[in-house]
């Protein structure tokens, strides 16, 4: 097994692709190894300066701390992606770990079909995810996460991107923020 990586714009996150399916059930961004006994989650959330990981389809972001480099800890993790799938694992998570509510109103259910269609793709290249949590007066309230958690573009991801987008599509959009 040959696990890729991918630079992403936050320079303290990396994309590690393990050619196989890693979630079944949507996208984690996990940063307490105790809320999970998955032995590749805890593995990863032990080694020193990782701050967390985030999982998406295909794909597992790492996020570090700024005085750890990668070239410390990179291999580490390339070998424990690889120990896990040599292993005979499939994936790993299979259930759905989201809390989404089902009752949405109108406004929000589109809100949540913008950003599904077309945000949620492109930031998903960069090794994060945009979930919604939020809209009242006007303002859309999201949580980033994976790489986009903390990456210094992302003001400008979050102004430029998502907030022109939803105030193209829905009038009632005056704001984006991120929480």
């Amino acid at each position: 097994m040959f696990v890729q990586t991918e630079i992403t714009p936050n320079p303290n996150s990396l994309k590690f692709l393990p050619g196989k399916t890693v979630s079944n059930s949507g996208s984690f961004e996990i940063t307490n190894k105790d809320n999970f006994n998955n032995e590749l989650i805890r593995n990863l959330l032990s080694i020193n300066g990782v701050e967390g990981i985030f999982l998406g389809k295909d794909f597992i972001s790492v996020n570090k701390y700024d005085e750890i480099s990668w070239e410390e800890i990179k291999h580490i993790i390339v070998s424990l992606i690889n120990d896990y799938y040599s292993s005979g694992k499939e994936f790993v998570i299979d259930k759905s770990l989201d809390q989404n509510p089902a009752n949405l109103k109108e406004i929000e259910k589109q809100i949540v079909k913008i950003l599904d269609q077309k945000i949620r793709p492109a930031v998903a290249k960069d090794g994060g995810d945009i979930k919604f949590k939020e809209f009242k007066d006007g303002i859309v309230k999201v949580q980033l996460q994976g790489s986009c958690s903390g990456c210094p573009s992302s003001t400008m991801t979050l102004k430029q991107g998502v907030q022109n987008l939803l105030k193209h599509y829905i009038k009632e959009v005056k704001d984006v923020e991120a929480i």
